[in-house]
């Protein structure tokens, strides 16, 4: 095999040869465990060639293979043929998962290599367990990938700007105070924050450095009494941003500065840090004298719960991204019947085109998703130049997208009968709003979780034998990342924590069904906790659909939904007219009225 990524894994053993490394790990993460990275950081991508967000890459003497989920088993599959990196299913029966591979294929005296800068200091825990059960040992301290890959790009260097209070809503001195209230009930004297989209959240700022999710590279070392320090490129800021942040009590200090801070920390000190946000190579310059405190990061859920402020902002993003979404599907519509060829790539630019016209708008929430038919059934499917599908009146387009705002992140998913459908399409698409609608209409009390609420999507699947690989709901931040924790929708998972969905939470609701090479459904709105009643049983919360979007009653069956289905997806329907119909005009409204007309039957 002569291809890239043959000539780089035979480097790469070369180095692992030289070291007396038995096996490298080169996991999807970076120095803030992001779930998406900066080039700098994409060492599995460039030595697999898979581009999926999600995977593990493992490479022994005679092996290498990338552990990655269900979403991109079809990805990896064409995208790892020929190369020597074999596809390792994840979550599947009787497959073991990489560490119990290793596990298996180690043998005592043997080393492990993996860039400390990408291992969280839980992980680096459960690894060496692991390892040490076989004889085996980790070593943190070696970036193989590093050694050989010549062109590794350079650390991004996009400006970093404020998240202006009129969209922000809460000063950062008044979220730093509440961090500090936090790390005092955990007796801490300090505490570091490496999540990206944690740091950008206390300090009231935003950038670039990661494709689609508005946050930059930091750290942020918070003290009980006394400033925080910033550890960022100070290139990055403006001289008037440095001058406000010490207003408000934040100095700057170079990003590569952090362990040397760290390294400060002695007799007396107490610090937070969660254990599972911040990577063992940055932990390693806490001296023993420090005493740990391990917790999740206050702020995660601070930022996980939306002010009532922040809300108004998100409907009105909400009411402007549906504007922008009928416009660009009214377009598609008429070039379609007008003759006009149309691409997968043509969806992704009528969306970009109708969002940036729309006030507030920054960029993306995440890579567009438009697939036509077959496509439709890779639930991370992206259409490139060089591999789509053009567009034909029949059939079906599932359009998963979202925009980021200075008031707001959004994420869609429509799917759109472009013409002719089958009956399995209808039933199909149908039995996936059924479960849409059952966890939008849930009731449920107090101290709930989304694992706890998860097959209510599922069930009118369920009862025709069929399910989806994915969870049902992810958290969404408000102007950050698309994808956002504590909280989430998804089957319950062995050990698992159980996090409460509060008033205020932001949560995708999106099941979805997909049959390979034939199509894939997915049904998509993002909705808000809140407060429903108290009865002699305690308190009871809803769902608030926040997304302002018509769903396409041409690729349903109305007849498989039951009165209160129908009820619930004309009442939907009637919001949407309301809401969007004062922004639109003409052709447009035209359309928003006949796609949110009432079912007939």
């Amino acid at each position: 095999m002569n291809s890239p990524v043959s000539a780089r894994l035979a480097a790469l053993r070369q180095a692992m040869q030289q070291h007396g490394v038995a096996a490298c790990l080169v996991p999807t993460a970076d120095p803030h465990l992001s779930e998406y990275l900066p080039g700098h950081w994409a060492a599995r991508e460039w030595l697999s060639g898979f581009t999926g967000s999600a995977g593990t890459l493992l490479v022994t003497a005679d092996h290498a293979g990338v552990w990655t989920d269900s979403r991109y088993f079809s990805q990896a599959e064409r995208q790892l043929a020929g190369s020597g990196v074999a596809l390792m299913k994840q979550r599947v029966a009787h497959a073991p998962e990489h560490l119990a591979w290793l596990q298996q294929h180690l043998r005592e005296g043997d080393t492990v290599a993996v860039a400390g800068d990408s291992l969280a200091v839980a992980t680096q825990r459960q690894i060496e367990r692991l390892l040490g059960e076989a004889g085996a040992t980790l070593r943190t301290d070696l970036d193989l990938p590093a050694t050989v890959w010549a062109e590794r790009p350079a650390l991004p260097k996009a400006a970093v700007f404020e998240h202006a209070i009129g969209h922000a809503c809460t000063p950062r001195a008044e979220k730093l105070a509440r961090l500090r209230t936090a790390m005092r009930k955990h007796g801490a004297t300090h505490h570091l924050v490496s999540s990206l989209d944690d740091v950008a959240w206390l300090t009231n700022l935003r950038g670039s450095d990661v494709e689609c999710n508005p946050v930059f590279l930091a750290h942020l070392l918070v003290q009980g009494e006394g400033p925080a320090t910033l550890f960022v490129d100070r290139a990055k800021l403006s001289d008037a941003l440095v001058a406000a942040l010490a207003a408000d009590g934040v100095r700057i200090a170079d990003y590569a500065a952090v362990t040397d801070a760290l390294g400060e920390l002695g007799d007396g000190d107490a610090l937070l840090l969660d254990a599972g946000r911040v990577v063992c190579a940055v932990a390693a310059a806490i001296r023993p004298a420090v005493k740990r405190i391990e917790a999740a990061n206050p702020s995660t859920a601070f930022k996980a719960r939306k002010s009532p402020a922040e809300l108004e902002h998100v409907r009105e993003v909400m009411r402007r991204d549906g504007a922008a979404l009928v416009r660009a599907f009214r377009r598609l519509e008429e070039r379609l019947a007008a003759g006009m060829t149309q691409t997968e790539l043509d969806v992704d630019t009528l969306l970009h085109e109708e969002r940036s016209a729309q006030p507030g708008h920054v960029g993306e929430s995440f890579a567009t998703i438009a697939g036509y038919e077959a496509n439709g059934a890779l639930p991370h499917y992206r259409a490139t130049p060089e591999a789509h599908s053009a567009l034909q009146r029949r059939g079906l387009l599932l359009v998963d997208s979202g925009g980021q705002y200075l008031g707001g992140t959004t994420d869609v998913t429509r799917v759109l009968a472009l013409g002719e459908t089958t009956p399995e399409q209808r039933r199909d698409a149908t039995l996936v709003m059924k479960g849409m609608i059952a966890l939008s209409r849930a009731r449920f009390p107090k101290g709930a979780s989304g694992p706890q609420l998860d097959a209510l999507a599922r069930a009118p699947l369920w009862a025709s034998g069929m399910d989806y690989g994915h969870g049902t709901g992810h958290g969404v931040g408000y102007f950050l990342n698309v994808h956002e924790g504590p909280q989430s929708i998804r089957p319950p998972v062995a050990g698992g924590a159980l996090v409460a969905l509060e008033p205020g939470m932001i949560t995708s609701i999106e099941p979805g069904l997909y049959k390979p090479a034939r199509h894939g459904i997915r049904h998509e709105n993002l909705a808000v906790v809140v407060e429903a009643d108290r009865t002699e049983f305690g308190e009871f919360y809803a769902f608030e659909t926040l997304t302002l979007c018509p769903f396409d009653r041409r690729a349903l069956e109305p007849g498989l939904l039951n009165p209160e289905e129908r009820a619930w997806l004309d009442d939907y329907h009637a919001t949407v007219r309301a809401a969007l119909g004062p922004l639109l005009d003409g052709a447009d409204l035209a359309w928003l009225e006949r796609h949110c007309a009432p079912l007939a039957g």
